[in-house]
């Protein structure tokens, strides 16, 4: 039996190419899939696109404004008490603001990733977080970048919006550790770091097939690693950083 077999996993950023990819993933394992996103027209078209996909998929769609705190609270709340048990939250939104040189970064670049970026994380960890601690099998992962552990002049803003992610990530995962249910103290949950240097998406790949997109990860590789999560022990996977490209 797959590891994701009836694993209630919530997908954050759900119409965008990752998250589309890794919720036809999830739903080819068997989970049953909660894709979120703020735009219902591209969500009904992500969740179309996944029943197309896989046509056993147990999946649906909620509107969620990830920047409204309550609203996720709310959002965590009621899938827990609809199913019983919350086992993942996979945070795929994103976003990318940069400038040519260092002078001339312009701080509302860091106003929008922080909102995009850090603002959205630390909502969706607050709020899932105790559901993840009762579960069985709870999984909290981001996609950082590599540009977080090597930042650009120009990509001042976005390295440290994603390096502010990481920190947060990993002080969830300090509280999974302390915090612990569980009667030989061995965490059951995880808060997981994917760094990647930049997606791939198969629409990329068409409109330039003589590209080599040199150190890319390509969506279909970064939903192959998200389900492999509950495949692995938490205790193995707390706290740690996934590199999907070179270091």
């Amino acid at each position: 039996m797959s590891a994701l077999q009836d694993k209630v996993i919530a997908v954050a950023g759900a119409s965008g190419p990752a998250g589309q990819a890794t919720m036809r993933r999830l739903a080819a394992g068997g989970a049953v899939v909660i894709g979120a996103d703020i735009d219902q027209q591209r969500l009904d078209a992500a969740i179309a696109g996944v029943r197309t996909a896989v046509p056993t998929a147990r999946i649906s769609g909620q509107v969620i404004d990830l920047l409204d705190p309550q609203e996720v609270h709310d959002w965590a709340d009621h899938l827990e008490a609809e199913h019983g048990h919350v086992d993942g939250l996979l945070h795929l939104v994103g976003g990318w603001r940069g400038s040519k040189t260092f002078r001339d970064t312009r701080l509302d670049d860091w106003d929008f990733l922080h909102d995009t970026v850090v603002r959205t994380l630390q909502h969706t960890s607050l709020a899932f977080q105790p559901a993840l601690l009762r579960s069985e099998a709870g999984r909290y992962a981001i996609v950082s970048a590599s540009a977080a552990h090597k930042p650009t002049g120009g990509g001042a803003a976005y390295a440290a919006a994603k390096a502010a992610s990481e920190a947060w990530t990993l002080a969830m995962a300090h509280s999974f550790l302390k915090e612990t249910t569980a009667e030989d103290g061995v965490p059951t949950a995880a808060a997981v770091i994917l760094v990647i240097k930049a997606l791939l998406s198969p629409e990329m790949r068409a409109e330039k097939p003589e590209a080599k997109f040199t150190g890319f990860t390509d969506t279909a590789d970064l939903a192959d690693n998200l389900a492999d999560l509950w495949a692995r022990p938490a205790a193995e996977l707390n706290g740690q950083h996934l590199w999907l490209t070179a270091r």
